[in-house]
């Protein structure tokens, strides 16, 4: 049986908490790389974390993202390159010299410890005086809401409560700066989707800089000030969750986020347009033109584009004109019903280029179309961005 956890919407920072960690501090990294022998794990990584914010780092497994963090943190040596903290150079220094905390995936708890004290642990090996300890842990108990437990040993709690403990853990020693390695993997999706949702209000309560990582878009998406793409040890796209979500700026950008239709084709004309980035065609083999708008070097290019699969129109094919300059004609494959959403599969009917168009459900189960039927896809260009080779 689960203990029901209370929520964090009736609990707040004290003023003198809150206090505490008003001097917090932003990270920067500057020209690091990590190097084990001939493999190049992070390559000369040059970026600033703002102080006060919420930043994720995301990417495919084994692209830089927790050995980046873990930079931070002082468990792994940079080969080169510095991390400051604030205005402090941090390279040389060993993790508890840091002003940071780090929340790691499987929380390490310690089992046979109590939550009081596996939450003063910190404290204790700073050699903090006693009555000061005390006054923390209890502080911060009641800031996560699971003072009532504090007797108890981790076994006894839910995923959800470890979770707190864990994050109280770290936060006690009142850190500039908290690194979270994955927190939430562990939990079950609603519990996930609810603790997501928490972290966020502490970070604002406290005005704290976090930096995340995680492998999921949709997590980074609602956490997140910024987003930091990593691929194969360096950087893709930095950008707010907005930016990233509507106009990644790579082909790795428009595929790691997903639900992106992507069309390789050459640029075949160039309409300058400094307010709303530049009208290009793209010749699509097997297709023809389709129109999108960004920035293209010159005509003759190799590059592609990139459509949402909630942006697309689908309808039966017709003679009639189209409001749309992009359309193409495909086959329903597959329909998958996800809860509010319908998502269906295509594949455009010349080249075999499997497609996504995503609907709400209510709108597709009045619709007449279903699967095997050929049908026409059409798009704005506007809605449609050019991700250069």
């Amino acid at each position: 049986m689960t203990t029901e956890v209370p929520s964090l919407d009736t609990i707040a920072a004290s003023p003198e908490i809150k206090k505490e960690f008003s001097s917090t501090q932003g990270v920067s990294l500057r020209s690091v790389s990590k190097k084990y022998g001939a493999f190049v794990a992070v390559e000369n990584l040059t970026l600033d974390f703002a102080a006060g914010t919420y930043c994720c780092l995301v990417g495919p497994s084994g692209c830089g993202k927790t050995t980046t963090l873990r930079m931070i943190a002082g468990h792994e040596d940079v080969t080169s390159g510095e991390v400051l903290i604030g205005d402090r150079r941090v390279s040389h220094l060993p993790p508890a010299k840091r002003d940071t905390a780090m929340m790691f995936q499987s929380y390490a708890l310690f089992p046979h410890k109590s939550v009081w004290d596996n939450v003063d642990f910190g404290l204790k090996m700073r050699k903090a005086p006693l009555g000061e300890r005390r006054i923390r842990v209890g502080e911060i108990l009641d800031l996560v809401g699971l003072s009532h437990l504090s007797d108890r040993k981790p076994t006894q709690l839910s995923g959800g409560q470890q979770q707190r403990i864990a994050l109280a853990r770290a936060l006690v020693t009142r850190p500039q700066v908290l690194l979270l390695d994955e927190p939430l993997s562990a939990l079950d999706e609603s519990l996930r989707v609810r603790m997501r949702g928490e972290l966020r209000k502490i970070q604002q309560q406290f005005g704290m800089t976090f930096i995340q990582v995680t492998h999921g878009m949709d997590e980074a998406m609602s956490l997140s000030d910024s987003i930091v793409i990593m691929n194969q040890g360096q950087i893709e796209q930095v950008g707010t969750p907005s930016t990233i979500f509507h106009t990644p700026t790579s082909q790795f950008v428009a595929k790691f986020m997903g639900d992106n239709n992507i069309f390789q084709g050459k640029v075949a004309r160039i309409a300058s347009d400094t307010n709303r980035g530049d009208l290009i065609e793209l010749d699509v083999d097997g297709i023809g033109p389709l129109f999108c708008r960004g920035h293209a070097s010159q005509v003759g290019a190799i590059g592609a584009c990139s459509i949402r699969a909630d942006l697309m129109h689908l309808e039966l094919p017709s003679a009639e004109p189209s409001p749309y300059p992009n359309s193409i004609q495909a086959r329903i494959t597959a329909v998958e019903l996800t809860g509010f959403v319908t998502r269906v599969s295509l594949m455009e009917e010349k080249t075999g280029q499997e497609l996504l168009y995503k609907v709400r459900t209510d709108e597709w189960s009045t619709s007449s179309l279903q699967e095997g039927q050929l049908i026409a896809l059409r798009w704005s260009a506007e809605e449609c961005v050019f991700l250069p080779s």
